[in-house]
This record gives structure tokens, sequence and C-alpha cells, in this order.
């Protein structure tokens, strides 16, 4: 999916090559046209050079109608008006093209729901993202791409005082090296466009996954949903209401506002536009990631071209060529947007907040597949969900003992990494503990500690509910002597989570626990696993998290058992691991979920 990084600037007056065949038939029957319309008409000529016309043009002007990206339009009005001061003609007849601004995101939802293309010829979204999505998921004959008209890096920018403390402008960063920098506590806030409506939110929430993984494995997997998670808390609809949220001054705590962001996701354009307007101490500082940075690309597609009218389709791509040509790039230019492959302009990287000495040229990067970009969107919507997980830990008598190279008991270990996930999930979050051994309650092998609500609910002892986990947590002990009555306590917390399931939520179980079976009375591995096959329910999944601690779990029978649920088995030699393995196994539930 390289187009999604790089314009194809080639593709302006004839076919894109990139498309499938049934698109490029289309291109090079709408190219013939054109180019017989040009041999055949002496009021036709490459360029800008016409020959006079025998009336003026306002009595016989082609209307187009173009719909394009809020961004783009006014760059693309001001060509309009170009073409029109100019007299710039098609086949001799000049062009009046009309602009309107509208987000991306919505006209890509209205042509997959509606399925026509209302009163508009022409569409300039953001994103090939887009168009991809109107042609898989609705009709594909709406659309007929034709080539990118400019491009635009996106980036991560920063408020001065920020940048200065990552080494800006010398230092260079990853993109999980820019992630881990922001989500490190609460002294760097991060805010983005929301990725389920905005490609630049979404194209760097998938660099950062590639990149993190590439760099750490489970450990890189599990910061991007560490990453999303705390992202979820901080976006807005759109890149220019993400610029909203940005500090006014270097601190990001002036009065009344002191949870603005500084630092952001955003287009290098967005920059550009935002700086020229902003304060000194307002301004964006840009980090170009020197593992590459994806582009928005701006394709230019015709809209329901068999409907259109051969005038229609060949102004529309005489409008299309004009951008390409000095004059139409220039505007381009001027509005901050890059044109020639993709190479900023003199002093664009420097007015946008950028600096030569960040790879500011590497614009290529890693090649998003469809694949990583539906997984990534997977991830982000169990994110934004927000969650509902029932922990049950393991309170036998082995979770006392020491873990290699700590010398802190099993159980301690344990206790503090459950704390420290529970830092990653936010108030709207639902969170319960179970604990287990043998004969705990009577002749049940498990206890209800606290039921599972909401972390931000007031409890009526004055606590909130994250406050009575983190107490429940730090007051977990090993049961003497006690043994793992683990297969009854599965099928029993399984069936609480399945009847208190709530809709509009990553509903999940966690089992933490040290070793295998040891009540001979509980039911059996293969009656547990039929049982819970029985009880899975498509419609409310309830995926199982089984987490093996130490040598003596058995990962491979939870990984048997959880499986039986839509979840995974995992197995950690350090309990302190146990937050990456439940942020991961949630990345994994999303990314089955998108597949």
């Amino acid at each position: 999916m390289g187009r999604h990084n790089m314009p194809d600037h080639r593709a302006r007056a004839s076919a894109a090559g990139s498309q499938r065949p049934r698109s490029r038939r289309r291109m090079v029957a709408i190219a013939t046209v054109l180019v017989l319309g040009v041999a055949g008409s002496a009021a036709y000529a490459v360029g800008t050079d016409w020959l006079p016309f025998a009336k003026k043009c306002a009595d016989d002007a082609i209307r187009i109608d173009l719909i394009a990206a809020p961004e783009m339009a006014p760059a693309l009005r001001e060509a309009a008006t170009y073409a029109r001061d100019k007299d710039i003609t098609s086949d001799g007849r000049c062009m009046d093209v009309r602009v309107t601004a509208r987000e991306s995101s919505q006209f890509s939802e209205y042509l997959r729901t509606e399925g026509k293309a209302g009163a508009y010829e022409v569409w300039v979204p953001d994103s090939d993202l887009w168009v991809e999505r109107v042609r898989l998921q609705g009709d594909d004959r709406l659309l007929t791409p034709t080539g990118n008209i400019a491009s635009t890096p996106v980036t991560m920018g920063m408020v001065p005082a920020a940048a200065k403390k990552l080494g800006w402008p010398k230092k260079t960063y990853s993109w999980a090296e820019l992630a881990g920098a922001t989500t490190e506590g609460d002294q760097l806030r991060l805010g983005a466009a929301d990725p389920a409506r905005s490609a630049s939110g979404l194209l760097a929430l998938a660099m950062m996954s590639a990149s993190a993984q590439k760099a750490g494995g489970a450990e890189g997997e599990a910061q991007i949903a560490a990453t999303a998670k705390i992202l979820a808390q901080r976006t807005a609809d759109s890149d220019a209401q993400a610029l909203e949220t940005l500090a006014r001054d270097n601190s990001g705590t002036e009065q009344g506002n002191p949870r603005r962001n500084q630092a952001l996701i955003v287009p290098e354009q967005s920059a550009f536009h935002h700086n020229a307007a902003a304060s000194d101490a307002g301004k964006l500082q840009l980090f170009y990631p020197k593992d590459g940075t994806p582009s928005l690309t701006y394709p230019y597609a015709l809209l329901d071209e068999p409907s259109q009218t051969t005038d229609e389709s060949r102004a529309s791509l005489r409008f299309m060529t004009l951008l390409g040509e000095e004059e139409g790039e220039r505007i381009l230019t001027k509005h901050g947007f890059r044109t020639d492959g993709g190479t900023p302009a003199d002093g664009l990287v420097e007015s946008a907040g950028g600096s030569r000495a960040q790879p500011v040229a590497s614009t290529a990067g890693e090649e998003l597949s469809p694949e990583q970009l539906e997984e990534t969107l997977g991830v982000w919507t169990i994110t934004v969900q927000s969650a509902r997980l029932s922990v049950v830990v393991d309170v036998s008598g082995s979770m006392a003992e020491l873990v290699p190279g700590r010398g802190q008991p099993r159980m301690d270990v344990t206790k503090a990494a459950l704390v420290a996930a529970l830092a990653q999930f936010t108030n709207e979050d639902e969170f319960g503990l179970w604990e287990f051994s043998t004969l705990l309650d009577g002749k049940r092998d498990y206890r209800e500690l606290v039921p599972t609500d909401r972390l931000g609910k007031q409890t009526g002892k004055g606590l909130t509910q994250r406050e009575r986990l983190t107490a429940a947590f730090g007051k977990l002990q090993p049961v003497p002597n006690g043994a793992t009555g683990l297969y009854d306590t599965i099928l029993a917390a399984y069936k609480q989570a399945q009847k208190s399931h709530v809709a509009d939520k990553f509903n999940a179980l966690v089992i933490v626990t040290d070793g295998e079976n040891q009540d001979p009375g509980s039911i059996s591995r293969s009656s547990l696993i039929s049982q819970l096959k029985s009880l899975a329910d498509p419609k409310h999944p309830v995926p199982m998290i089984a987490v093996a601690v130490g040598p003596d779990g058995d990962e491979d029978t939870l990984d048997q058992i959880a499986k039986a649920t839509g979840g995974s088995g995992h197995q950690v030699d350090d309990p302190a691991q146990i937050q990456e393995v439940i942020l991961k196994a949630i990345m994994a539930a999303a990314q089955s979920g998108a597949s």
C-alpha cells in the first residue's frame, strides 16, 4: 500500500497505473476522449496559451462541482478563481469550478451508505484510504481515481518547551520511541485526530504499531496498546479540532486549561497553517520519525463518471492538469502542500515548524498494508469502546515462592503488576476482582472480592472503584498449603462474565495462575472446554485472557481452554510482565475481530 505514503504525480493527466484493471480500462478511455478532443478542436491547446473565444466565458462555462477535504478546499478555490480569471478552458469552454469543503470520513460514509455521488463531479479526500474504503464496501462505479494532486507527511509536533526536552531539532526518533516518550506519565500529553475519522491519526497509529513491533516484539505490542489507550482520552474529530487542543504557552498549564496537549499527531500542512497564526510560544516544532513518515496523498477522483457528460469529465480532468502545471503547483505550495513527487518546496518545512536536521524527505518508510490498517483500526475500536474486565487471581500457597532474580514473593510482584495495569485504563473502563485457591468459600474454590464496575464510580465507602480495587490488590495473600482449584473457578467466573456482559464494551475474563489444576474433585479439562464452547456467544463475546506465571504454569492447557472462548493463553516467567500480556491480548483480540 505504498501509495498511502507517496503520491503518484505521473498519473495526473492520464490513467492511474496503480489502479485495478477495471479502473485502468476506464481511464484509458477517458484519456483517449481527451486526446481526440484536443486533435479535433482549434479552441483547445495544451498549457495556458489559448486561442480567442467567439463569446464570453460566462455565457457557456462548464460547471464542475468539487468536494474536497477542508484543508485542501482553499487551495482548490484559488485555483478555480485563477482558471476563471485567466479564461482557462476545456475544449474552448471556460470552467466554472465550485468547491465544497467536507471531512473525508463523512463523505466516504455518505458514498458507502447512499450509493450515489449527489451533486458532485469530483472528490478530493485527504487520503487513498477513503477511496479504497468506498470501492471495497460500496459501489466501485461511483469512483474513478485519476491520480494524486499533492501530499503532506504526517509528523509529530510539539510546543517549543516540549520539543526542547526531547532534543529537537538535532535528535531524531522512531515512531516507537516517540510513542514511548509521550506516554510515560503525564509530563508530555499527546493528542491526535480520531483514527476512526482521520487518515492522519490512523496512519500514525499504524506506523507506531509497526515500529514498536519491529523494535520490541511483545513489549512493543504492549506499548502500542498502551499508547492507543492513552491517546483515546485525548482525541478530536479532525486535525483542525486537534490543533485547538494545543497549549498556548510552553507549559501547557495555562489557567483554565490544565489538560491541553503539548504534543500532537499533525500533518505538515496543518502545522504550516497553524504556525502562520500562532504566537511564538504556541508554534509547533516538528519531529519527522527516522523510520519514515506516511503521507496524506489527496487523490483526485471522478464521481459516477459514467453518468457525467463528456464535457464534464473532460473539464474535470482539465482542472486536474491545471493543478499539475506551474501555477497550480505554486498555489498548492502556497497553501503548505508538497508537489513534485513529495519533495518540499524551499521554506515549506521551516514554515511548518520543521528543520532540515530532521529526515524531512524520508516519506516512504514502512509500507502499510490494508491488513495492517484494518488491524490498527480494530485495536483502536476496542480501545475506544472501553473495557469490562473480570480479573481472577490465584492465591494458592505456591504464590509465596520467590521470583528468580527479584527476591520478592510471586504474589507481591503480581499485585504490583496488576496495579500498574489498572493505571492504563480510564475511569469509564470496568474492573472486578476474584481470588481462588481451594475451599476458599465453603466448598467453593473462589470468591468475589470486588464486583465488576466502572473505575470512576464512587462506592458507598467514599472510595472510587479504582481505589477500592487498588486496596483489594494490596490485600491479596497466598493461602498456606492452598492448592490450585483452577477448572471450577474458570467455569464459574466465565458464567458470571457472560451473564453480566455489557454491550458496546470489550468484555473479557482475565485468569492469573502459577500452576495447573490441583483439585481432584473438580470437573475435567475436556468437560470444561466443552461447557465453555457451549456457553460462548459470538453476539456477546467474552474472550478469556489466561496468564500462566512462573515455571509451573501450564501455558498449553490454558491456551486450549482460553481458545474455547475466543481468547488466548500466555506464559510469563516474571509476574511483572502481566501488565504487558493483558494489553497484548487486547490487541490480539482486536486483530482477530478485524480479520
